[in-house]
């Protein structure tokens, strides 16, 4: 049906009820003084001028430009205003036209009006949905599984509205939530059956297909424990993602997904000040190095958001640097981005790069991270690691950079690979630097984060994807873990609070053993650790420690404005000496690269907790 006669037949429609409305208003105001006959032949003359009026309104209002299939409480609204409207016009009118009818009818026709044609429009949605119910309105009957909500909020309620719209088969049957007060209560129509403890009862007794987890806003454990519990059920497990859906509205039976890892190692949605970040980043020039690396590309797209004047993205890898830029173009159209291929390891390079833009802001994401490979090339590291580092914020002081952000690791705490000794002195070149400089050098130290490409996230995916087995190096292995996005968050919040020369630690929650996420991912998988999947130990590799520290025990940490975000108290450091060991460093690794032996003797004396597992074989 086109708009056009769509329109006609509601104008029609309401042209009746109009009318309608004022009749019920006659003969009830007017039937016991039986003058109701009297008063309704005097307005059969009024009653087109009167019904044109209302429909007038009702156009004007738009509620010929509505879909009242999904009409609402908005909708309720506009019919009120413009019935509300088209009474005053009518009440007007009849000052100038002369007509018996009491003008109090006419007051008193607006609560038949809103009455009448407010129950058209909700009559119209229940038909609607209920041929939905049917499976009529795709002209067959399609296969009906049976859903259960966990969370009996708001976002649960928008799930089952999307699920009546747009199931696709899939029948909402129940709610669980575990405030008792909603037991056995009704949301929309469907039962709230009790607490998440009851889930893998009511699974088995209602033969459920899917449960979906809607509860955007509470503490992972509480999604843990859910998992935890539906383990063994046989259903399918979806979850809402996140909260900012149940802002926006935005739920979709397309968002719904398949329970993720990072729904339960996370930790809980970071709050930043956003006001003071726009401050640092709105309207000013910012680059990011290691642009196309999991955590330069996230800063990308953070700092995009707060619309700053340009945006430089460097890196090495032309295809990463590549899809990252695509993808801002394509979000952020009226955002300058500028495509530099460098290696932050060519200091002429970097140093013309710095004079073109001027950066008013740089976070320095570029690095090489991956412990066994720079065990095999220790020189690789220093020179990326150290020089790439030292290249990037000497050329920052040189053309004034106000801020200079360096993204470090735990693992350069007392490191015990060559990675991890880099970084540390990395912090160290930065540390060493602020106190020459006008800008503002610090560093934000932090573990692993979930699905980057260095991640054992991916890499456990691939082998349960093969079949098995899943390899982990040593049962007593911990990590500490975070999502990009999170620790993206805190570390450009770390920018604001940055006064120079801070080590800044993000809070990273508990320790997890890789073996327990090994399993959890099986699981997750709908498949059983042990009996689906074997898991394999293969042993510690080169360099790897079986539980990283984000502190020395000689830094200690304060506590910051920000309750995830701690900054190491700053160490006692012979910057004399750490300059001379690093030019004697800079001329051998200049030489064509040097042996692994010598690295880690160089290293060792400028990191006195460098604890290398060769230093250890040799000891």
């Amino acid at each position: 049906m086109n708009l056009v006669l769509r329109t006609a037949i509601l104008i029609f429609c309401d042209f009746v009820l109009v009318n309608l409305a004022m009749v019920l208003t006659l003969l009830i105001r007017f039937y016991e003084s039986g003058n109701a006959l009297y008063y309704l032949q005097s307005y059969i003359n009024f009653a087109p001028l009167a019904a044109g009026l209302m429909i007038i309104s009702f156009y004007l209002f738009r509620l010929y430009h509505k879909v009242w299939a999904y009409a609402s409480i908005g909708e309720l609204i506009a019919i009120t205003i413009a019935v509300s409207a088209g009474t005053a016009g009518v009440f007007i009118l009849s000052f100038f036209i002369q007509t018996p009818l009491p003008r109090s009818v006419v007051l008193m026709s607006w609560a038949f009006n809103i009455l009448i044609i407010g129950g058209s429009r909700g009559a119209w949605r229940v038909y609607v949905q209920a041929q939905k119910a049917m499976g009529q309105d795709s002209g067959y009957k399609k296969e009906k599984r049976k859903a259960l909500i966990v969370g009996a909020g708001d976002a649960g309620a928008m799930v089952v509205r999307e699920l009546r719209n747009h199931g696709n088969g899939l029948i909402p049957v129940g709610f669980v939530d575990d405030d008792v007060k909603k037991h056995g209560m009704t949301i929309l129509g469907i039962p709230v059956l009790g607490g998440r403890d009851r889930l893998p009862e009511i699974i088995k007794k209602r033969i459920i297909a899917e449960v979906i987890i809607a509860m955007p806003s509470v503490p992972r454990e509480i999604i843990r424990q859910t998992v935890q519990t539906c383990k063994g059920a046989n259903a399918r497990l979806k979850i809402l993602p996140g909260i900012y859906q149940l802002i926006d509205g935005k739920v979709t039976v397309n968002g719904l997904r398949s329970v993720q890892v990072e729904d339960l190692l996370g930790r809980d949605p970071v709050m930043v000040n956003m006001r003071q970040i726009a401050g640092y980043l709105t309207g000013r020039t910012v680059m990011v190095t290691g642009a196309g690396g999991s955590i330069g590309s996230e800063l990308c797209r953070q700092v995009a958001g707060f619309s700053p004047s340009r945006l430089i993205v460097l890196g090495h890898g032309e295809n990463s640097i590549h899809n990252i830029v695509m993808e801002l173009r394509e979000s952020y159209h009226d955002l300058t981005v500028d495509i530099e291929i460098a290696d932050v390891r060519d200091k002429l390079r970097i140093d013309g790069i710095f004079e073109l833009y001027r950066p008013s802001v740089v976070f320095h994401a570029a690095a090489h991270k991956h412990v066994p490979l720079m065990e095999r090339h220790p020189d690789e590291a220093v020179k990326t690691n150290v020089f790439g580092t030292r290249n990037v914020a000497e050329a920052a002081d040189r053309v004034g950079t106000d801020i200079f952000v360096m993204i470090s690791t735990d693992k350069a705490v007392n490191p015990s690979s060559v990675m991890g000794a880099t970084k540390r002195l990395a912090e160290l070149v930065v540390q060493h630097l602020d106190k020459m400089s006008r800008t503002t050098f610090t560093a934000v130290r932090f573990g692993n984060v979930l699905g980057s490409s260095g991640s054992v996230v991916p890499t456990f995916k691939r082998q349960i994807l093969r079949g098995g087995p899943v390899t982990v190096t040593h049962p007593e292995m911990k990590r500490y873990f975070m999502t990009i996005p999170e620790a993206v968050q805190l570390v450009i919040q770390a920018g604001v609070m940055a006064e120079g020369g801070e080590v800044f630690i993000l809070d990273m929650g508990e320790p997890v053993k890789i073996v327990d996420l090994a399993k959890l991912m099986i699981t997750l998988s709908g498949l059983e650790p042990g009996k689906d999947i074997e898991i394999r130990f293969t042993g510690a590799r080169p360099g790897e420690k079986l539980f990283e520290e984000l502190l020395t025990a000689e830094e200690g940490s304060d506590v910051t404005k920000h309750e995830r975000i701690f900054v190491a108290r700053p160490t006692a450091v012979d910057f004399a000496r750490l300059e001379a060991e690093l030019h004697r460093l800079l001329i051998q690794t200049g030489n064509g690269g040097i042996a692994g032996e010598d690295v880690f003797e160089v290293l060792a004396g400028l990191i006195a907790n460098f604890n290398h597992y060769r230093k250890e074989m040799a000891g």
